[in-house]
């Protein structure tokens, strides 16, 4: 796995020349695990990865020959969720008093999936004992910050070029996901925070594209997207957000981590459903001026 310490926590698939208005994020895929935190864990080295999004950015890796960049987390995210606010933290973990800034109180932190998370998968707790504050707040500014920086210039760069961006965050979920009311069990679910975040008819796209490839799509439940999709959403201004969630069982068994035969078949999918709805999107941007008369 190595030590994270040794790698860039993060990188940047750059097109050649960026052709789409688009930006693919991946920041739970992230496999390089510090051997001072599996020490620190009283998990083995199999079941800790149980809360990474496997392979996610390797499925969307054709993004950036489509011509849009893809910002790709390195550390997991069992060490840090940067789709959280920047201090969702649970003062139970650690020794020392946290800022008076940091929300202790959310949904999230009481889940165990605080910025710096207390358990992985079905309630795994991670970690054998507290651990020193100031390592959770060296995370936020060693890592959580510098990303959050990047993806907010990787956005601003799209919409200043085209005039708007939509930000693709890339997710996946387990297999035995269920809606609570059919029964059905999704493919993949498109998320924006409940029509808050993306202008509908571009969210309306994403699951009419999807199911013309043959996929069960739903929206929004029980996935409608976290702090990423929230927090960059600005329809009104051109900026879009949307999460993709995508059924892990379509590609990887969920006992071992190794890919399906069909991964490639998945992977090659999704870059029909990015190229199309580039398109769709180009289309739907030349309208606008139209709209807005």
């Amino acid at each position: 796995m190595g030590e994270v310490g040794e790698w860039e926590m993060f990188e940047i698939l750059e097109p050649a020349t960026q052709r789409i208005p688009f930006v693919f994020n991946s920041p739970h895929s992230g496999r390089l695990y510090p051997q001072s935190f599996l020490d620190q864990s009283r998990l083995d080295a199999h079941s800790i990865r149980r809360s990474e999004d496997h392979f996610v950015d390797e499925l969307f890796q054709s993004a950036t020959f489509l011509g849009a960049p893809l910002l790709r987390a390195h550390f997991p995210r069992a060490f840090l969720d940067v789709n959280r606010e920047p201090y969702e933290l649970d003062p139970r973990m650690f020794d020392g008093a946290l800022p008076p800034h940091a929300n202790i109180s959310s949904m999230r932190v009481a889940g165990g999936l605080g910025t710096v998370p207390r358990v992985v998968a079905e309630n795994m707790e991670i970690y054998r004992g507290r651990f020193p504050v100031e390592e959770a707040l060296t995370r936020v500014e060693s890592i959580y910050k510098p990303y959050h920086a990047t993806l907010r210039k990787l956005i601003a760069r799209t919409h200043v070029q085209f005039g708007m961006a939509v930000l693709i965050d890339c997710h996946s979920m387990p297999g035995n996901v269920h809606l609570a009311a059919s029964g059905q069990r999704p493919d993949f679910i498109i998320g924006d925070r409940y029509g808050t975040s993306a202008a509908a008819e571009l969210s309306r796209m994403a699951v009419e594209l999807l199911e013309q490839l043959g996929y069960a799509v739903t929206r929004n439940k029980p996935y409608a997207g976290g702090f990423i999709t929230e927090h960059y959403g600005r329809p009104t201004r051109g900026l879009h957000a949307l999460q993709i969630e995508i059924n892990r069982s379509l590609y990887i068994d969920e006992s071992t981590l190794i890919k399906k035969p069909g991964f490639s078949a998945l992977a090659t999918d999704l870059a029909t459903f990015i190229g199309t709805f580039s398109r769709h999107v180009e289309d739907f941007a030349a309208d606008l001026p139209l709209a807005a008369e």
